[in-house]
């Protein structure tokens, strides 16, 4: 049996942080198109309510701060969790350790510039198009579209996740413990030092 790998704690804090505020934001957005929009269908959960679509915006103006943070230590520190040069060349290996390891990284690539763009596109947003019937600005389609690649995305995600690191890798981004280096009573003291000898 594979034992529990470790993980930085920065790492799992703002992925914690994040996936709590993305599903949110994905659940509460999906409960705004189902009562004001379902173009392409929908489960009828809710009645037309503007308290959705504040409640949801709620969530994404809280996740552009996280995300801001979370998609620096992922290029910083996290870069080889993402997408690399060769990772499209090694998509021919299918099958390979290597083809799903490709995979991975290139899925958690696409649910970091899906959410980027799912925050951006938000920030155009009018409160008044929904309730005005205005569906077909082209800021609210984007921003549809950035939320059906997060949430395609996202089970990818977890099922590669499963197949490349198994049900231990699902578990290490749960433990809450920390190494004495990583202590959050050292963040001020760390922070200090970067503004005074700044590296990117």
């Amino acid at each position: 049996m594979r034992s529990i790998p470790y993980q930085p704690f920065l790492l799992r804090l703002l992925h914690g942080l994040n996936a709590i505020l993305v599903l949110g934001a994905f659940i509460t957005g999906f409960l705004v198109y189902d009562s004001w929009d379902g173009r392409w269908g929908g489960l009828s959960l809710s009645a037309a309510n503007r308290n959705l679509i504040d409640i949801h915006g709620t969530f994404g103006f809280l996740l552009f701060f996280i995300l801001i943070a979370f998609a620096i230590y992922s290029v910083r520190v996290g870069r080889h969790r993402l997408a690399a040069k060769n990772s499209l060349s090694k998509l021919r290996n299918v099958g390979k350790p290597s083809w799903w390891i490709a995979l991975h990284r290139i899925t958690n690539t696409v649910i970091l510039l899906a959410a980027g763009l799912a925050v951006i596109t938000g920030k155009f947003q009018d409160e008044n198009w929904l309730p005005q019937g205005q569906m077909n600005q082209p800021a609210y389609f984007l921003h549809l579209t950035a939320w059906i690649l997060i949430g395609l995305a996202l089970v990818f995600h977890l099922l590669l996740s499963a197949k490349v690191g198994g049900i231990p890798l699902w578990q290490s981004m749960f433990q809450t413990g920390y190494r004495s280096p990583e202590s959050p009573k050292l963040w001020p003291q760390k922070i200090q030092q970067w503004f005074r000898n700044p590296r990117w």
